[in-house]
């Protein structure tokens, strides 16, 4: 076996624990009390993070990955911040104490949960597009953000409504149609990844892409990681004690049992479509040559 071989080898081992790791901390939320809400949004925002920055390295070496993460953290924090104070462009709300400390208006762990996912969403974008190690240039450089965006925002249609309404690690001040959460955080979530993105994809135009044939295997694993996401969401429909229904800053009150489900589907039909979509797109052929394939897996 070839040092090349055996070096991807542990890498595959290496991402494959991350999303393990990730599987587990979903496990935690759905049973309160097994561990503290702070390790367990720790479980849910570093497993991704470290994801993003190992897989990214390979795909578009230290310097890029690292491009993709201060983009995320800087864009991301900017309108975290100015949503706080200002309700653009998400809608009014604030954050608790449940996601740790904060800097300035906005929890440090809710900055860094922006990379991962973002990643996981920008990787499967370029699956479905079959857009994998070639140069962005032409109507890719801003087809690949457009689409991206949409997958990052399915992600949040599923999530939010858990952490807002019933974890309360965020409050909308003046509630929402969905499930307590209004539809301008889902238009401003698209508006902001989608700069993210754009941002990320003029710099690509500038930068040599990995020329190594990289196998099906490697792709396969973003792909996974954002279906375990989906699949986090169900596991939080398994019956145990909880509350019956809970009231949001207007008054209204909603049932929990009616926002997982709704969060299910979503997970199923929207995040799910996307993993399944992609990894429809996912060929061989269309990925490494043949040779390459028998030298790498």
């Amino acid at each position: 076996m070839s040092e090349r071989v055996h070096s991807r080898q542990k890498t595959h081992l290496v991402l494959g624990t991350l999303i393990a790791i990730y599987a587990y901390s979903r496990i935690l939320q759905t049973f309160p009390g097994r561990a503290s809400m702070l390790e367990i949004v720790a479980l849910h925002v570093l497993p991704p993070l470290l994801f993003a920055l190992i897989h990214g390295t390979i795909l578009y070496r230290l310097r890029g990955s690292l491009a993709f993460i201060v983009m995320c953290l800087v864009v991301g924090n900017i309108f975290e911040n100015l949503g706080v104070r200002t309700g653009f462009p998400y809608g009014r709300y604030y954050f608790t104490a449940v996601m740790g400390p904060k800097i300035f208006a906005v929890p440090i762990f809710l900055g860094l949960a922006y990379i991962g996912m973002a990643y996981l969403s920008w990787t499967l974008a370029r699956i479905i597009l079959k857009n994998f190690q070639t140069p962005l240039a032409g109507p890719s450089v801003v087809a690949i953000p457009v689409v991206a965006a949409f997958i990052m925002v399915g992600w949040d249609l599923a999530m939010d409504p858990v952490w807002s309404t019933i974890v309360h690690a965020w409050i909308w001040q003046r509630g929402g149609s969905y499930f307590g959460v209004p539809l301008t955080n889902f238009l401003g979530w698209y508006l902001v990844v989608y700069i993210i993105y754009q941002i990320f994809a003029l710099y690509l135009r500038r930068q040599p892409p990995n020329s190594q044939p990289l196998p099906p295997s490697f792709w396969r694993l973003p792909i996974i990681f954002y279906a375990v996401s989906a699949a986090g969401n169900l596991i939080l429909l398994i019956p145990h004690h909880r509350i019956a229904s809970i009231s949001d800053p207007v008054g209204v009150q909603w049932n929990v049992s009616s926002i997982l489900t709704a969060c299910g589907f979503v997970s199923i039909f929207i995040i799910g479509g996307f993993a399944a979509l992609a990894w429809l797109r996912l060929k061989p052929s269309t990925v490494a040559t043949p040779a390459a394939l028998a030298e790498n897996q």
